[in-house]
């Protein structure tokens, strides 16, 4: 009689639930500024992510990810704090690094350095804390992989990408991997979520430099599952046979978290049921996201005008600022997903640009799936 494997026994029957809470953009009282550009609240970072531990606290989750961006600007005491709360917690809690939180290579009055983020966060998921990136069994069949982002260059300039010593790492560990069910974090964007996102100056920047190079080895892998955030935004892309889920900030509109549910069925296929909630109210903001929406509306209209003004569009200042007051809710409707955009007041070039960010598949129709939907993984 053949002998039984256990793990793959066990993996045909996974079933588990975990949370995803993405740019939280921590800042206590003491460290908060202000930018006339910036499209969130971190003034209810703290309040906010109160309200959701509070919450997923009563939801029996097995796990907490945290895709980056932890921090207003890598300050040191929003550090410390974070990572003492994240260890209060009663189930586990990883997390990666984003751009926010390793502002420069190297610490300085303001903030931390790149090389000393994992020493903040040992309990986290980093266990080598000279390392950036990690890997750990999370549960028994289960491997999460949180992958470093962020790059500098020679003159000191932030980049996007996974370095090569990284990229060997990945390749030996999902081989070793082979037999489990493998999640993958990273901060930056490798899919993308948004039309021309890669080639448009002002969307590029979400996406890792390098994106091509992890989609060919996680599709060799066979991973389906990548979490990331950085571009504020609710939404779920796919690209041969991996989804890239990017969960909104906790601190811009609409504040929104995930809850997942994997389940596996009798004949061994798994799937994972998507749940996003939102907070809508903490002391002072009691309609939090009325208020947030409408600072964003607010703060719209530079950000809009470049849009116009740049490839593809690339149209005159004068033209812009006669369609940029429609578009003063299009960054808000973006952010909550599942959004069906319509400008028939538009010239013909402009509609067809605009329209395409719209929540359709590519033979479109609606497909609303970036805050409730279920995922059959391969």
């Amino acid at each position: 009689m053949p002998r039984m494997d256990f793990n793959k026994v066990y993996i045909m029957g996974l079933n588990f639930r975990f949370a995803v809470v993405s740019d939280p953009h921590i800042g206590l009282a003491h460290t908060i500024w202000d930018h006339p550009n910036r499209f969130h609240l971190v003034e209810v970072s703290i309040p906010a992510l109160e309200l959701i531990l509070e919450h997923l606290n009563q939801q029996n989750i097995d796990f907490l990810l945290l895709p980056g961006d932890l921090t207003q600007h890598g300050e040191r005491d929003n550090h410390a704090w974070l990572q003492k709360r994240l260890s209060q917690l009663p189930f586990p809690v990883y997390v990666v690094p984003g751009n926010h939180d390793v502002p420069n290579l190297l610490s300085n009055e303001h903030s931390i350095g790149l090389k000393d983020f994992p020493y903040y966060y040992h309990q986290l998921g980093y266990d080598n804390p000279d390392q950036l990136y990690y890997t750990t069994e999370i549960l028994p069949g289960v491997q999460l992989i949180g992958l470093n982002s962020n790059q500098f260059d020679a003159s000191g300039k932030q980049l996007g990408c996974l370095d090569e010593q990284q990229l060997v790492w990945l390749e030996q560990v999902l081989q070793e991997s082979q037999d489990k069910l493998v999640l993958v974090m990273v901060h930056h964007n490798v899919v993308e979520h948004l039309p021309y996102q890669s080639r448009h100056p002002m969307g590029r920047r979400y996406m890792l430099d390098n994106a091509p190079a992890l989609l060919k080895i996680l599709k060799q892998a066979g991973v389906n599952l990548v979490f990331t955030g950085h571009l504020h935004v609710q939404d779920v892309a796919y690209h041969e046979g991996v989804y890239d889920i990017t969960t909104g900030s906790l601190v811009s509109y609409p504040h929104p978290y995930r809850i997942f549910e994997l389940r596996t069925d009798e004949q061994g296929q798994r799937w994972l049921q998507i749940e996003s909630h939102r907070v809508t109210s903490v002391p002072g903001w009691e309609n939090l996201p009325q208020k947030s929406r409408e600072l964003m509306g607010d703060r719209s209209h530079p950000f809009m005008l470049k849009l116009l003004t740049t490839e593809p569009l690339n149209l005159p200042l004068a033209d812009a600022e006669k369609l940029a007051p429609s578009l003063r809710y299009f960054w808000a409707n973006i952010a909550a997903g599942d959004f069906l955009f319509d400008f028939p007041e538009f010239f013909p070039e402009a509609r067809r640009y605009f329209e395409a960010f719209s929540a359709k598949s590519s033979d479109g129709e609606p497909a609303l799936i970036d805050n409730h939907t279920t995922l059959l993984l391969k």
